[in-house]
């Protein structure tokens, strides 16, 4: 396992989209929850909104279906009463709303009937990146963290390697982590909530070797 402050790295490459030339207006949370509530959006349309844009969704590999289903059921083995394991369904912040691929929620299923879990209900959550990686160390990082989501993980397919970043802060140009952990095949990764250590998963549990 290796521990290293966080650096730049070289992004990978996204397919390319439009941009537009022109001043383009941001939606808010309550903007985009009325486009859904009205049915302008619906689970048709694969987008998420990550700081005020819908950004649209990638579609899913078979690795990246695994790997995602590996790491909740590594998860809710040790979790326990007081926390439950979700999958691709959104956390709201201020300016954003992203699904991760997994997240680690405080209290039940039946705590968020009339609103979805926010940043302060989050002991984890985890990105799986292949195609999206770009988006992933970046966008999704940053909002992250200006969220003070306490510990967030990058599963990295590309280096089959887990990127585990804590320590969120504000400072600096904009929101990031200041500690990254790289854990790899044959590391094992402690799991705390609030805190305290609830147990370890093994990174070749939840990360197949590539084929």
């Amino acid at each position: 396992m290796m521990t290293t402050m966080l650096r730049a790295e070289q992004p990978s490459v996204e397919p390319l989209v439009a941009v537009p030339t022109e001043p383009i207006w941001r939606l808010s949370v309550d903007q985009y929850h009325a486009m859904i509530q009205s049915g302008i959006l619906t689970d048709d349309d694969r987008v998420e909104l990550l700081e005020g844009w819908l950004v649209q969704k990638m579609s899913k590999n078979p690795l990246h279906r695994v790997v995602t289903g590996l790491i909740r059921q590594a998860l809710e083995r040790l979790i326990s009463e007081g926390w439950y394991v979700d999958s691709q369904e959104p956390i709201t912040t201020f300016d954003s709303e992203p699904e991760p691929d997994v997240a680690v929620v405080r209290g039940t299923r039946l705590d968020y009937l009339d609103r979805h879990s926010g940043a302060q209900d989050l002991g984890l959550v985890v990105e799986i990146s292949d195609a999206t990686l770009s988006r992933d160390r970046g966008l999704k990082k940053r909002l992250y963290a200006r969220a003070d989501i306490s510990v967030y993980w990058l599963v990295n397919l590309v280096k089959q390697q887990i990127e585990v970043y804590t320590q969120p802060t504000q400072t600096g140009k904009q929101p990031d982590y200041q500690q990254r952990q790289v854990y790899q095949i044959g590391d094992n990764i402690i799991i705390r909530l609030d805190d305290v250590e609830i147990g370890q998963i093994a990174v070749h549990e939840v990360l197949p070797p590539s084929r």
